[in-house]
């Protein structure tokens, strides 16, 4: 499996993961395994971000198996604890594109973006019980609505807390899952979307990123090339049969 490479540099590169890959713990099969595959492989690219043979290839931050898009990789570990740093700070600014069912409302006010603000512990949760199960930590997610169709509405979301899960806990708690989460979601409605429309992924794609790269002065946007296919296709074919509805700018 080819996985793009969106920007790279001394020690680092940043990657588009696609959707069902597990990030590791899959020898061989998982991102991790296929990065440094193609690192050894590819000598130019080897020569020019390097890799510490007794490191290898490592994640800087969290992106779950079922969610695609933007995830950050360390070569060394000096690169490693300098991105981690900015992580567990908050420092760095991550952004995602997400299918919800129903319509969600645009906040009232001038304002474009809402705020979800359920206190969620930090172990994953479940259908019954999102917020999970235990101390419950502050956890805030801003969101931004781009669009309605029939019945889904896109959004653009931030993330200003790291709880796992965060924000396909608060679409639940919000009355709007993500469209294919079977964990959070209806599983009756997952499996008529993979019936119907082969849709068999979760409806949620790390955009962008906004971070400190190593050897730089400010910080640095990066974004992935293009919103998934499957995504925009769910989106596009459920609009209403009067036409597209006027889109944000």
């Amino acid at each position: 499996m080819k996985i793009p490479v969106v920007a790279l540099g001394k020690g680092w590169l940043v990657v588009d993961k696609p959707a069902g890959m597990s990030v590791h713990n899959e020898p061989g099969r998982d991102l991790c395994s296929v990065i440094a595959a193609f690192i050894k492989k590819e000598t130019p690219i080897r020569e020019r971000i390097g890799m510490d043979p007794d490191f290898g290839v490592n994640p800087v931050h969290r992106l779950d198996k079922e969610t695609s898009g933007l995830l950050t990789l360390a070569l060394s570990r000096e690169v490693f604890r300098s991105l981690s740093n900015q992580f567990e700070a908050g420092q760095v600014k991550k952004r995602y594109v997400a299918i919800l069912h129903g319509r969600l409302e645009r906040p009232e006010g001038t304002d474009p973006w809402g705020i979800w603000t359920w206190a969620l512990t930090s172990a994953a949760g479940g259908r019954q019980n999102p917020e999970g199960t235990g101390r419950r930590q502050e956890s805030r997610t801003l969101y931004r609505v781009l669009d309605h169709s029939a019945h889904y509405t896109m959004v653009e979301i931030e993330l200003l807390s790291g709880r796992t899960h965060q924000i396909r806990r608060h679409a639940k708690l919000s009355g709007h899952p993500v469209v294919g989460d079977l964990r959070y979601g209806s599983a009756r409605a997952a499996k008529y979307l993979g019936g119907n429309h082969a849709f068999n992924r979760l409806g949620l794609h790390a955009r962008a990123l906004t971070i400190l790269l190593p050897g730089e002065k400010t910080p640095t946007t990066i974004e992935s090339p293009a919103i998934p296919g499957q995504l925009l296709d769910l989106f596009k074919n459920d609009q209403t049969a009067s036409g597209p509805q006027k889109k944000d700018s």
